[in-house]
């Protein structure tokens, strides 16, 4: 092992599973704090938006920032003096989580809001979310960039292994189409299939999906570095590589649960969508959790996040802004969720990258 491998095992120890243990507890405590007390805390205004009839649009894409802002706001706190924190990027994703959370609470302190476009109606603060966004994301890709690379590597915001990474990034979009394909097919509806195909509007949308990735990278970045870079090793060294992820795709459905019952579907449904959301962070986490077990690559994770939100809209031919909300789910529904998912994502806890002890993982997700 050379003497950058080692510099970068100690690094990744440092950031990921700090030895010191009151320290550990103490960032524990600050990112469960802010990825679940300030998502159940906005949660409660997304239950009173809903009986209000209020515009929610603005929720989704603020609480996608919680979990990450958790991470760098514990860093902040217990390693103020660490020379190799991106303090530049961490203070600027804070500030945009900020600002992301204060227009999903002006949705509801100014309900009703609109603007008037082309002779359209659009909800304001679902519109202002979306610009914000933007806005941030942009600022987060110079702060990171400015940040340098030592600092990132040290705390897990490089990109590497590329051939590992691009293999993974194919290996889940042929299993994302093949899934949506064989649901279609299932259901005797193979035209379906056709006419997605056919349509112009779904190449141009293709086309368009990676720019729309680096205009929009934060959200699932919000999400990706809280889950897979903090919380997934912490999980596996307590439970086990396997037992970890299962718990942490548990953890990651459950903090659905508001959005569950008040955005995705009617409350009436929500059990239903909740059942199916941990489903899917079950099924998808393990996957997630392979790509960056293989790669050591954060950003693998959050593009198969960033494909897997913004690809469905292909697959179902709606490319409407709300295509997201008031979802029809049904129990029906539930089975045949679990045994897709469960055969085209689950299957990969067999794969090497789970057979290996934790310390062995972490060492092999720097070389």
């Amino acid at each position: 092992m050379n003497q950058e491998t080692k510099m970068n095992e100690n690094e990744y120890e440092s950031s990921a599973l700090p030895a010191d243990i009151p320290t550990q507890r103490k960032q524990l405590l600050l990112f469960l704090l802010i990825a679940y007390g300030v998502t159940y805390a906005m949660g409660l205004l997304t239950w009173y938006g809903n009986t209000i009839s209020a515009d929610l649009g603005a929720f989704p894409n603020a609480q996608m920032f919680y979990p990450a802002a958790g991470v760098m706001l514990a860093y902040l706190v217990t390693r103020r003096k660490d020379s190799l924190m991106p303090k530049c990027f961490y203070i600027c994703f804070l500030f945009v989580t900020v600002v992301m959370l204060l227009c999903a609470v002006c949705a509801i302190a100014m309900p009703g809001q609109t603007l008037d476009l082309n002779g359209l109606s659009i909800p304001l603060w679902s519109m202002l979310s979306q610009y914000l966004l933007i806005g941030g994301t942009i600022l987060c890709w110079i702060t990171l960039l400015i940040s340098g690379k030592n600092r990132r590597a040290a705390y897990g915001l490089r990109w590497q292994k590329g051939k590992a990474s691009l293999i993974c990034i194919l290996v889940f979009l042929a299993l994302y189409f093949g899934r949506a394909v064989l649901a279609y097919l299932a259901d005797g509806q193979s035209d379906v299939v056709l006419a997605i195909v056919q349509d112009p509007a779904t190449w141009v949308y293709l086309l368009v999906t990676p720019l729309n990735f680096f205009m929009a990278f934060a959200p699932f970045f919000g999400e990706e570095y809280g889950w897979r870079y903090y919380l997934q090793p912490i999980m596996q060294k307590r439970f086990g590589l396997r037992g970890g992820v299962l718990l942490l795709g548990v953890a990651w459905g459950i903090w659905h649960v508001f959005l569950d019952f008040f955005f995705y579907t009617t409350p009436d449904r929500g059990l239903i969508m909740t059942i199916s959301q941990i489903i899917t962070c079950v099924t998808l986490g393990i996957f997630f959790a392979w790509a960056y077990m293989k790669t050591g690559n954060i950003w693998v994770p959050v593009i198969l996040h960033f494909l897997n939100n913004n690809l469905g809209p292909v697959m179902v031919s709606d490319y409407s802004a709300d295509v997201l909300q008031n979802q029809q789910v049904t129990w029906g529904m539930i089975p045949a969720a679990l045994l897709i998912n469960g055969i085209l994502f689950g299957l990969f806890l067999l794969a090497k990258e789970f057979r290996k002890s934790p310390c062995l993982m972490q060492e092999s997700m720097l070389k």
